[in-house]
């Protein structure tokens, strides 16, 4: 059954990003592994894991700060998949749509950011 989280759109597509990248990193070359895959796959799963670190925080400042740092994160997974491809790791075709859903989540985060600074007062600010 899904939590509240769990039913928060940009959390759900972060969730689903990240599960992609991995399954998209395990084609990559083998010397890659220590680079580019971890990369990759710490930056997703970051994303991810600050949406959820923000929803549970209970002042205002605690959740913008956490939303602040995944967005900072989903950009670093999307300038990595860009780079992958025009590295040759991967096709352009597999990374390109990763790297758009990115941009798409990016825009979500900012969105739900200013949905948090109009909820202010009914959280705490400290």
């Amino acid at each position: 059954m899904p939590t509240g989280l769990e039913n928060l759109w940009v959390y759900a597509l972060a969730e689903e990003l990240e599960i992609e990248v991995h399954k998209l990193t395990k084609g990559f070359p083998r010397d890659e592994l220590y680079r580019s895959v971890d990369q990759l796959r710490r930056s997703s799963s970051a994303t991810a894991n600050n949406i959820a670190e923000s929803y549970h925080k209970t002042t205002m400042r605690e959740k913008t700060r956490f939303i602040d740092i995944a967005k900072g994160e989903a950009e670093e997974t999307k300038r990595n998949l860009i780079k992958s491809y025009k590295k040759a790791l991967v096709s352009e075709l597999k990374a390109a749509p990763l790297a758009e859903q990115y941009t798409i989540l990016l825009k979500g985060l900012s969105a739900y950011s200013k949905f948090l600074a109009f909820s202010k007062p009914k959280l705490k600010t400290g």
